[in-house]
């Protein structure tokens, strides 16, 4: 996989040796995650909102009411800032200072397109199956009523940067010796034992 050619506005300025504009890594990032945060320039300032989200190759698709500030302002040609932020790891230093986390993020830069209606359905059916896999057979459609309500954006991957931390600690040397733990906990995310809808019957 190439990698983006993200231009200088938008490449990593603070510890650039920690950012990545590779495919793999921005795809693995994006794919791991569930929730971006969009960010545009509202009417009465900034404004920055959790969205569930789905990689769509080069592309991030949100959606949402076609009625909401969000659909009418960046469906216009507002331009956005989107970005997931995966955390691994608490990193713990011998010094307050030093104290940092281990995270995996991706910020893309962008004006959203807007889906046609030709190609929501597709584009729903990529949400559903970001839930789980192979969900989209087993569930109702959305139907026409819905499919109008509906609207759905496409944030082209062009000005995007990943950027990495791993590892311990970065102590100062004259840190090292003192008596403090240091090190690393990890984070991740677990998904619990899936709980039954009891209006649903039991699976024979």
């Amino acid at each position: 996989m190439s990698g983006y050619e993200t231009s200088a506005a938008h490449r990593v300025r603070q510890v650039p040796k920690r950012a990545a504009y590779d495919r793999a890594t921005v795809h693995g990032i994006l794919d791991a995650g569930y929730v971006a945060h969009v960010a545009f320039m509202g009417e009465a300032g900034p404004v920055a909102l959790p969205m569930v989200y789905v990689r769509d190759g080069d592309a991030v698709l949100i959606h949402g009411s076609r009625k909401s500030r969000l659909m009418r302002m960046i469906g216009g040609g507002a331009p956005i800032c989107l970005t997931v932020t995966l955390i691994d790891g608490l990193v713990l230093a011998r010094s307050a200072f030093h104290h940092s986390m281990n995270y995996r993020s991706v910020m893309a830069h962008g004006v959203a397109e807007t889906v046609t209606e030709a190609e929501k359905p597709r584009a729903l059916d990529l949400f559903t199956a970001r839930v789980r896999q192979g969900r989209p057979p087993e569930t109702r459609p959305a139907n026409t009523q819905e499919l109008k309500a509906t609207q759905v954006l496409r944030l082209p991957l062009a000005e995007v940067a990943a950027k990495v931390r791993s590892g311990g600690p970065l102590d100062d040397p004259e840190d090292m010796d003192l008596p403090v733990w240091a090190g690393v906990v990890p984070m991740q995310m677990v998904f619990g034992e899936p709980v039954r809808d009891m209006s649903v019957a039991p699976a024979e």
